[in-house]
C-alpha cells in the first residue's frame, strides 16, 4: 500500500497518463485482436504478455489494466486477476490451488454459492470440505489435515455477520504448515475497510459488483493475491478463460472514485438504523459488526479500520408466511432484492431452519425470523418511517 491516505488513493488508483491518454478517466478499450506491426513488437508482447503489455484480449486491455493497477495498490498486492462476477472469483481462486485429493477448510458462516460450490463442484472432483464454526480462531489447527490446501474464510460472516479472529487464525495455520494458501472473501469491507493481505492472508476475493461498482448495474469479481501467489492465479485464471469485459472494468474504476464516501454515508446510515433496532421491543438481537452483541465485535474493532450499510437483525418471534408477506410486501424505499452494496436499501427475510440448513457447523441460535438489511443512501429519517410501518404491519396481523 502507497502511504497516501485511502481516500487520496481512491481517486488517483489506476489513472496514470499510460491508462488515461491525456482524460481524467481511463480509456474505454474494447478488443479481441491486438494489432502488432513489426514482428518485434509481437515479440515483445508475447515475452511480456504478465506484464502489462497489450497482447491478446483475454489477457486484458488499458482498461483492464487499470483497474488491476487499481485494486493491486489499493489492497497491497502483487497483482490482480479480474471475473465476470464474484462467484466466479471465488471458484477460480480456489481452483487455482486444489487438485483431486486435497482437502479445503471452509468457514461454515460463508456465501451460499460458496459452499454450493464446494459441496456440488469440489466433492466431484475429489477435493473434500470440511465446514468450521467461524468463531473457531486459532482451534482452527485441530482442523488441519495432511492434505490441507486451502483455508476460506469470509468476515463479517454472510447474513449472520460474525467477525472472525483473522490474526489466530493465520498464525495457527501458519505454525501447523506455512504452504497452506489463505484465501478470504473481502466483500463487505470493499477490500478497503478490512486489509487483508497486511494481516497475513494470500488472497483477497470481492464480489466487485457490490460497492466496487456501487449502482447495482454491473457484475465483477476480483482477486488481489500477494506475491507468493499471483503468478499461479493469474495464470490458472486464464486458462479458465476468466475475464471481465472492458465496460464493466470502466464502470469498477469509475465506482472507486466515490468508494470512500459512499461507504462513509452507508455507515452512517447503518450505525443510526442499527442504534434505532437495538431499542425496538420487537428485536431480539441486532448483528452489526460495530455494535456489542454482535459475535466477534471485538475483532471488528481491532481489525477493520470502519463498516458498511449491511447487517441483519433477529425478531423476537418468528413470522408465518403471511405474516412475512405482509411485512415484506409493502416497504416503500427497501425493495427485496438479493446482492447489495449499490445506492438503494434492500431487505430480504431468512426464517431459522433455513439458515440452520446452510450452516453446517451450526452457530445458528436464535428462533425468530432474520431480517438482512442493506442500508442505502437515502435518508436515514424516511428509512426509519419505512421500518416503522414495517413493525406495525407485523402487530396488526
Amino acid at each position: 500500500m502507497t502511504s497516501k491516505k485511502t481516500a487520496t488513493a481512491l481517486i488517483a488508483a489506476g489513472r496514470s497518463k499510460k491508462f488515461t491518454h491525456g482524460s481524467v478517466n481511463p480509456v474505454i478499450q474494447r478488443a479481441s485482436s491486438l494489432v502488432f506491426d513489426t514482428v518485434e513488437e509481437k515479440k515483445h508482447a508475447t515475452i511480456n504478455r504478465t506484464k502489462g503489455a497489450l497482447f491478446y484480449g483475454r489477457r486484458g486491455t488499458l482498461t483492464h489494466f487499470a483497474l488491476q493497477d487499481a485494486m493491486t495498490e489499493l489492497e497491497g498486492g502483487a497483482g490482480c486477476a479480474l471475473y465476470p462476477c464474484g462467484a466466479a472469483a471465488i471458484a477460480n481462486a480456489i481452483l487455482a490451488f486444489v487438485s483431486a485429493g486435497d482437502h479445503l477448510l471452509v468457514t461454515g458462516s460463508a456465501y451460499e454459492p460458496t459452499q454450493d460450490f464446494c459441496n456440488k463442484v469440489l466433492n466431484r472432483m475429489n477435493i473434500s470440505t470440511t465446514f468450521f464454526d467461524p468463531m473457531i480462531g486459532d482451534d482452527i489447527a485441530s482442523l488441519i489435515q495432511p492434505n490441507t490446501k486451502v483455508v476460506f474464510l469470509e468476515s463479517p460472516g454472510s447474513i449472520t455477520m460474525e467477525v472472525q479472529d483473522v490474526p489466530a487464525i493465520v498464525a495457527a495455520v501458519r505454525r501447523i504448515n506455512p504452504e497452506i494458501i489463505i484465501m478470504i472473501d473481502n466483500t463487505w469491507a470493499a477490500g478497503i475497510l478490512f486489509k487483508a493481505l497486511d494481516f497475513g492472508i494470500d488472497i483477497s476475493i470481492q464480489s466487485g459488483t457490490k460497492y466496487i461498482v456501487g449502482h447495482s448495474d454491473a457484475m465483477l469479481g476480483t482477486a488481489v493475491a500477494n506475491a507468493r501467489c499471483w503468478d499461479q492465479l493469474r495464470e490458472q485464471s486464464y486458462l479458465l478463460g476468466q475475464m471481465a469485459d472492458a465496460d464493466t472494468a470502466y464502470m469498477a474504476s469509475r465506482g472507486l472514485r466515490t468508494l470512500a464516501l459512499r461507504l462513509k454515508q452507508h455507515q452512517e446510515s447503518s450505525l443510526r438504523i442499527a442504534h434505532w433496532l437495538a431499542e425496538r421491543p420487537e428485536v431480539a438481537q441486532v448483528n452489526h459488526p460495530a455494535l456489542p452483541g454482535c459475535k466477534g465485535h471485538d475483532n471488528f474493532v481491532r481489525d477493520f479500520s470502519g463498516c458498511n450499510g449491511l447487517f441483519s437483525f433477529v425478531l423476537k418471534s418468528k413470522l408465518n408466511q403471511d405474516q412475512l408477506s405482509n411485512y415484506l410486501d409493502h416497504f416503500s424505499h427497501f425493495s427485496m432484492a438479493y446482492s447489495w452494496g449499490g445506492f438503494e436499501s434492500l431487505i430480504l427475510a431468512n426464517q431459522p431452519e433455513e439458515l440452520a440448513a446452510i450452516r453446517p457447523a451450526g452457530g445458528v441460535d436464535f428462533s425468530g425470523t432474520l431480517i438482512r438489511l442493506h442500508i442505502g443512501l437515502e435518508d436515514c429519517d424516511d428509512l426509519i418511517d419505512d421500518l416503522t410501518a414495517g413493525f406495525i404491519r407485523i402487530k396488526e396481523m
